[in-house]
């Protein structure tokens, strides 16, 4: 009987070798935030998406990209096993909270206003007399109440802080400089006030996601950026990376 068993054992763990169990995938958050990160229709596409796309297709793991409000897509890189928020600023209060695979690029940030609106800044010191719009849970917020800004409205979304300045519900906001000057090249009315900060942008996956895993990530995006195909992708969504 013995005999048997053990025939049977090593018969299962040839069979398990020859079909090893699947990968778990990684499911990835992220928000409309064109051109990084946006849908065509229900496809996922950006500048930042196609990196992802090209990372994982270069690793063979599994993976999902869902779009959706950046509050919940943040969260559920918080808390779910196997999930990743992009594109995150690496800050200092964020540092901890995940696991870094980056930079998806080096963004500054910089506060906008409506053009034409009666706002007369050109200083953080003077910007502080505004209402700075933001929206809940982006790294921004953080950076304005660090920096002491009195008047902070939060929306719910980016789409709709946008919206609120162009209305002049709100007197200025933060962005990212490469989306500012996409605004502009599309004809909006806008016009940097100053800069608010500079900062990597990643991947950020939630705290006990495969060390294993994230290394062969990171890897594959050093590689993407070292042989010239990051730089490529940005061009493609008519961004412009400073030497």
């Amino acid at each position: 009987m013995r005999g048997l068993l053990f025939i049977i054992a090593t018969s299962l763990l040839s069979f398990s070798c020859l079909f090893p169990a699947r990968a778990e995938s990684v499911h990835f958050t992220t928000e409309e935030y064109p051109p990084f990160n946006y849908r065509e229709g229900k496809t996922p596409v950006g500048a930042a998406t196609e990196q992802i796309q090209k990372l994982m297709a270069d690793i063979g793991v599994d993976y999902t990209i869902d779009v959706m409000p950046w509050a919940r897509a943040y969260n559920q890189a918080l808390a779910e096993p196997m999930t990743c928020v992009f594109v995150t600023a690496h800050n200092d209060e964020r540092d901890k909270l995940f696991k870094w695979i980056q930079p998806l690029l080096i963004d500054r940030n910089v506060l906008i206003k409506h053009s034409g609106s009666n706002v007369a800044a050109t200083t953080i010191a003077e910007a502080k007399k505004y209402i700075v719009g933001t929206w809940r849970e982006d790294y921004t917020e953080a950076i304005l109440r660090r920096n002491n800004f009195p008047r902070i409205d939060i929306g719910s979304d980016f789409k709709a802080t946008l919206k609120k300045l162009m209305s002049d519900r709100i007197d200025l906001m933060p962005i990212s400089e490469f989306y500012f000057d996409k605004l502009r090249k599309e004809g909006n009315a806008v016009e940097k006030v100053t800069i608010l900060s500079q900062q990597p942008m990643g991947i950020a996956c939630q705290k006990d996601f495969p060390a294993e895993l994230q290394g062969r990530m990171q890897t594959a995006l050093d590689m993407l950026i070292a042989n010239g195909t990051q730089r490529q992708i940005f061009l493609k969504y008519g961004l412009h990376l400073g030497d």
